[in-house]
């Protein structure tokens, strides 16, 4: 059977997708032949579209045609324009047929066990910083300690770089100094083997913001230091910033009322000089981290599981393979009674009334509309809004309004019930789907999903985003094949044969959840551990698309 050329993805759609590069006067379908070339990933009409005429992908509006497209042509930012559906809190209802699960009744993960119930998928020790004037002393901590405990997977490149000199000094030329090839990583012994690593979550906040930036950076801290993979927290503090650490320890009371894990706070206004807070701040730090070291994996439900799904890097594919089957794992985790959060609200736009109907009350519907009407109109008094969000990259390889990347980017959530909306940096507390505003910047969406509670990440790419996060495990799944096999030192998963027409979402995401609960086990180790890819961005609230 030839491979096939194109995909309309539901019938009341007008444009295929094309599946590989077509040709002009290609037959896509009986009868329909390809106006002109149209690239991979792309959009062709699948009927004449007039001027005004709306143009619908995955059922919904997506945009508007600005000029004439014939039957076959491409769609471009030339001829189309952005456009979403109204909304208007919840309408109706949707009946969820909720997934067959007796394939996984019983099953467990190998995970860390809390005094508050929940389970986590590492064991990290956390380092952070309440304000960016302490930034030195924490790199002073990570040179300290990483090496010293064993945690430094990455000194390849600083092997790598003393042999350049080496070369260099016996003069070597460009030549032989590019012929020199880069060894495997090296990392020490562990010193403390019950404990994942020692993360560093530097950032650039915490003072000349408002009380309100404050209070959230607090809130997105007390949510990592309270988070079931992390087993203590030292945290630097100069005195007089806004992000104070009563506020800390008022936000990590209002989501831990019980918190009774290792907490090492370290102001260094009360210190007589900066070496003997850096040298109580590493003793310290040891001490607590050998305590934790006890701490061993066991058996827990995957019910308490908590999955943040992310895409990055989106291409044309995004909504069509990889999104559908982190969907479909998704819904398994909500059927198995376990949690997800999907998050980037300004890739949420155009699907919003589904997402208002699938909400359990009409009360968790309004204030999922009142956050995207709010968050929209902020945008759009600084002269932008959810139209600006498709990037360069997005629109290169297809994605080029706003509501084609929602309605592919939404997929990833699955069809589940929506049991709660959280503005950031709230916690989940209700297992199922929640929504968590978010900007729909990869490192400031996973940042905050996790401080909200996911213990794995599940992220979607088509072009390869470098991305992962300091104490979550994060998966990243491909949206094509060539992807997969040219960075296979990034990409965990392949959801390409969905492309292909050789695979589905529903099977795939089957396998996918397989490799959910290897992770969470601590028995496949991800290409982002692997490489230490331990991005930390806060978000200041503002205008971020």
């Amino acid at each position: 059977m030839p491979p096939r050329t194109a995909l309309r993805i539901t019938p009341d759609d007008n444009v295929f997708v094309a599946l590989h590069d077509i040709g002009p006067s290609t037959e896509v379908e009986a009868g329909l032949l390809a106006a002109e070339a149209i690239p991979a990933k792309h959009k062709l009409a699948a009927a004449e579209i007039a001027p005004g005429e709306d143009v619908v992908m995955y059922g919904v509006v997506v945009g508007t045609a600005t000029t004439p497209i014939a039957r076959g042509a491409l769609l471009h930012t030339d001829n189309v324009a952005q456009k979403a559906s109204r909304y208007s809190g919840k309408a109706g209802e949707v009946a969820w047929p909720a997934p067959d699960v007796s394939a996984w009744a019983g099953r467990t993960f190998d995970g860390y066990h809390r005094d508050d119930g929940r389970v986590g998928t590492a064991n990290h020790w956390i380092v952070v910083p309440l304000v960016f004037c302490e930034s030195r002393n924490l790199a002073v901590l990570r040179s300290a300690l990483t090496r010293a405990l064993g945690f430094s997977e990455t000194d390849h490149y600083e092997a790598h770089a003393a042999a350049l000199a080496e070369t260099y000094r016996a003069g070597g030329d460009a030549a032989e100094l590019r012929s020199l090839q880069l060894g495997e990583a090296s990392g020490g012994e562990r010193l403390f083997p019950g404990i994942d690593g020692i993360k560093f979550l530097d950032h650039r906040l915490g003072c000349g913001g408002t009380p309100d930036d404050a209070r959230a950076l607090c809130g997105l801290v007390a949510g990592y230091i309270d988070h079931p993979n992390v087993a203590g927290a030292t945290v630097l503090s100069l005195g007089c910033q806004n992000a104070q650490v009563e506020l800390l320890e008022e936000e990590l009371a209002r989501r831990a009322p019980s918190f009774d894990k290792p907490l090492l706070v370290f102001e260094q206004q009360k210190y007589p000089s900066e070496r003997d807070m850096l040298q109580r701040a590493t003793t310290e730090t040891f001490i607590g981290m050998a305590a934790a070291d006890g701490a061993r994996r066991s058996p827990a439900p995957l019910s308490k599981l908590c999955a943040g799904v992310e895409c990055g890097g989106s291409d044309g594919f995004s909504g069509i393979s990889a999104n559908p089957t982190i969907g479909r794992t998704s819904d398994l985790l909500v059927a198995l009674g376990g949690s997800v959060i999907l998050s980037e609200f300004p890739e949420l736009c155009g699907v919003e009334q589904d997402l208002c109907d699938r909400c359990t009350s009409p009360e968790i519907a309004a204030r999922f509309a009142a956050i995207m009407e709010e968050y929209n109109a902020r945008a759009a008094s600084h002269g932008s809004g959810f139209k600006d969000n498709p990037s360069p990259g997005n629109i290169g390889d297809g994605l080029i309004t706003a509501s084609i990347k929602s309605a592919g980017a939404a997929t990833k959530g699955g069809t589940s019930p929506v049991v709660d909306v959280l503005d950031y940096p709230e916690a989940v507390s209700e297992a199922g789907l929640s929504l968590l505003c978010t900007p729909g910047g990869d490192v400031e969406s996973t940042t905050a999903m996790v401080g909200a509670g996911a213990n794995l990440l599940l992220f979607s790419t088509g072009l390869g985003t470098p991305t992962g996060n300091p104490v979550a495990p994060t998966i990243k799944i491909s949206t094509n094949t060539e992807l997969a096999e040219r960075l296979p030192d990034m990409i965990d998963f392949d959801a390409g044969p969905v492309v292909r027409g050789e695979a589905d979402a529903t099977s795939l995401g089957e396998s996918l959840l397989e490799l959910v609960i290897e992770t969470a086990s601590g028995r496949f180790v991800p290409n982002a551990v692997r490489l230490g890819q331990d991005d930390f961005l806060p978000w200041k609230r503002g205008v971020s698309l």
